[in-house]
């Protein structure tokens, strides 16, 4: 079976690469919603014993974090997990890579047990989303996605109930760290001329705009099957090259969530591309075509639509006009209620028998409301990944169904796209939001060390294969 690497993984890999030197691992509790590498399935966690558990060879508890249990099991499911969905771990000495996920482990659980004390809560509505998510950014159904989590061994309640503590690491993350870091006009200026520098001496650094045609592959399927899927990839290039338009080969033939937009990813920085799309397309102009390539997903036919050098005077990205409708987090009214308000909002929108601007000055419960919902033209990375993500898959004049964020509800509508040059206050917010981001990794990886300094931990009997 193809693994698909788990967002959980992802921490214990970080842990790993700084303790064997090795490069290139993400780093830090990733948002569920935020791009990088494909999400899957994470690993689950039994629940707490609620009596003497029964004394076997595999099964003890291994430590105790602030009186609460982490067992053998926990540890081993983790090791485990990690090895088949990353196999540079198995670099690693085996007690070496147990003792780096126990003490992730630990961390996790402290960080949970703040979460509670602080009142920090996610309702099932949000994990419905975030399962959509991880299904979507898979490229796969819900339906297969839960045949792939059970697959792994995990039941369906323990996969959301670890997509729930997901979100709750976030939420904590942004009320403990993210919501105090504070970057000025000047560290901002100062930190784009660097870029501008960095970029003269490595061009490789470039911003990419790429459009693809997926061809999707089923996890199960047969040679003859992928060797079609491969024939029909490698047609749909030959057209593309030949010159048809690739906006209508996108449409006619796509598998991707983003056919709407004619396959466009959008212009983001290459380190925010799949690898195998940015040395796909490494030595390809603007307006050339490149693969197929293959991916867990498929086989990708990719376009540049275009590329610009991070932090020159030039760089041009693209931009979304957007608006949307807010209704917060509120006692008196659940998440559920709010996403069916919203749900009726769009449904009168579209019948034609209201209006998106005068709903959201009449409901929205943020300072857009004033001009009806309207948040101008905005760049990649500008808005809370939850929000951005929903975004991305509308196409001009598409409105998206409810979407939960840390903030609340929203029912946003997509207006417009261009490609535009930055202004020079425009780099600025976008240096401004790139060094933010940094400080904050580094921010919370000093926070997480208080957090765990701060809970009391009792090793017991060390982990056992």
């Amino acid at each position: 079976m193809k693994h698909i690497r788990s967002i959980i993984t992802l921490g214990c890999l970080a842990a790993m690469a700084a303790a064997a030197g090795a490069q290139g691992f993400h780093s830090g509790i990733t948002d569920i919603m935020r791009a990088g590498p494909r999400l899957g399935p994470p690993v689950a966690r039994p629940a707490a014993p609620t009596t003497a558990p029964v004394q076997r060879a595999a099964e003890f508890i291994v430590a105790l974090v602030n009186s609460e249990p982490i067992t053998n099991t926990e540890v081993l499911t983790r090791v485990d997990r990690l090895i088949k969905e990353n196999p540079d771990a198995e670099r690693v000495p085996r007690n070496e890579l147990t003792r780096l996920v126990l003490e992730r482990l630990i961390s996790e659980r402290a960080q949970l047990q703040l979460a509670k004390e602080n009142g920090i809560k996610v309702d099932e509505v949000a994990i419905d989303q975030a399962e959509q998510t991880v299904a979507r950014q898979n490229e796969i159904s819900l339906t297969e996605l839960r045949r792939r989590v059970a697959a792994e061994g995990l039941t369906q309640a323990e996969f959301r109930r670890d997509l729930r503590d997901q979100l709750l690491l976030t939420r904590l993350r942004d009320r403990e760290v993210e919501s105090k870091v504070k970057v000025s006009d000047a560290e901002a200026d100062e930190y784009l001329i660097d870029q501008r520098n960095v970029a003269v001496k490595n061009m490789a650094l470039q911003n990419l705009n790429l459009a693809q045609v997926l061809v999707a592959v089923p996890e199960t399927a047969t040679d003859a099957q992928v060797a079609a899927a491969q024939k029909k990839a490698q047609d749909i290039a030959q057209r593309a090259r030949a010159g048809e338009d690739f906006a209508k080969l996108v449409r006619e033939n796509s598998d991707a969530p983003d056919r709407a937009n004619g396959g466009a990813i959008g212009m983001r920085s290459a380190d925010r591309y799949p690898s195998l799309f940015v040395d796909a397309t490494q030595s390809t102009a603007v307006n050339g075509i490149a693969g197929p390539v293959r991916s867990s997903a498929g086989f990708h036919v990719l376009k540049v639509l275009a590329k610009a050098q991070i932090g020159s005077g030039d760089a041009t990205v693209t931009q979304t006009q957007v608006r949307h409708i807010l209704l917060l987090n509120d006692p008196k009214r659940t998440t559920a209620q709010a996403v069916a308000q919203l749900a009726e909002f769009k449904r009168r929108v579209q019948s034609g028998t209201a209006d998106f601007a005068g709903l959201a000055r009449d409901n929205s419960q943020d300072a857009s409301a004033k001009d009806g919902g309207e948040l101008g033209w905005s760049r990649p990375g500008q808005f809370v990944p939850e929000f951005e993500e929903a975004m991305d898959r509308l196409a001009p004049g598409e409105i998206s169904d409810p979407v939960v964020s840390r903030f609340g509800v929203h029912l946003i509508q997509v207006e417009g796209r261009r490609d535009a040059k930055l202004s020079q206050s425009e780099q600025r917010e976008a240096a401004r939001a790139a060094l933010r981001e940094k400080r904050v990794e580094e921010a919370f990886s000093t926070w997480v060390q208080e957090v765990r300094a701060r809970a009391y931990v009792e090793y017991r009997d060390p982990p056992q294969s």
